[in-house]
């Protein structure tokens, strides 16, 4: 664990030194997501400026849920998906090989290797929108249930974390899984407008069970605003286990079907 550590930090070094020799670049970053998240909250303002409620949810409850959402999508951002986003090239191209021979976990030098810290401006931003989202709701969340939700927040980050390993570990059983990548945008868009409230029968099984992305902000704005039963919290924790775990696995039966350009 502590050589994992140590290794992760090593690469957050060189990535920030490598970034910072071009400063246009680091600085650009930041300018980019920050106006990327200040178009998704002004298009949802626009949506749900003149309505008062969804599936039971006040206007409180909504910026909660569109807060959280950015906020898992900021830490996608700042720590693993320029990373993940690369698999797909890395297994076509062969460049694979050299994170195979290396004495460190493959999947871990992958997710860490390309953080990037101008997503963190969304961050930030993220937890202004949901602290107002919190106000307007009439919360007073307790320092403990602030904690909790933060928490889930984190799990939720590592559910779509493992989704998106799951999408890229597919090209190793197939010659190109494009359609897969472009499916994910549209899925990863819709539940960013749909609370998972709202969907009912087989689209709740789909997207609770199958494609978990109904979960992810939804499960933390029930939570802090006291809408989440014990079998909720159970259900989002056994989600995520059983999400990670599978992961794993199927990382793993994708390395032993991966053709080394050296073959």
């Amino acid at each position: 664990m502590k050589r994992n550590l140590r290794f992760i930090l090593t690469l957050i070094k060189l990535k920030l030194s490598r970034m910072m020799i071009w400063r246009l670049n680091f600085f650009g970053a930041f300018f980019a997501d920050g106006t990327l998240f200040l178009i998704q909250l002004l298009t949802f303002q626009i949506i749900y400026s003149q309505v008062e409620a969804i599936g039971g949810w006040g206007r409180g409850e909504m910026i909660i849920f569109i807060g959280t959402f950015s906020m898992i999508n900021a830490l996608n951002m700042l720590i693993f998906f320029f990373g993940v986003l690369e698999i797909p090239a890395k297994i076509k191209n062969g460049d694979l090989d050299q994170y195979l021979t290396a004495p460190v976990n493959p999947l871990l030098r992958i997710t860490f290797e390309n953080i990037n810290p101008g997503s963190f401006p969304l961050v930030i931003m993220s937890v202004l929108i949901i602290i107002y989202g919190v106000k307007t709701a009439g919360l007073s969340p307790t320092i403990p249930a602030g904690l909790a939700y933060a928490a889930l927040v984190i799990l939720m980050t590592l559910l779509w974390y493992d989704m998106e390993v799951i999408l890229r570990t597919i090209p190793f059983l197939v010659i190109s899984a494009n359609g897969i990548m472009q499916l994910e945008g549209h899925l990863i868009e819709m539940n960013f407008k749909v609370p998972g409230i709202l969907f009912k029968g087989i689209f709740k099984v789909i997207f609770y069970f199958i494609l978990p992305y109904g979960i992810m902000s939804t499960v933390p704005t029930q939570f802090i605003s006291g809408m989440l039963g014990t079998t909720g919290l159970l259900q989002a924790l056994g989600i995520t286990v059983a999400f990670t775990a599978f992961t794993l696995w199927f990382w793993n039966f994708g390395l032993r079907h991966y053709k080394s350009a050296s073959s």
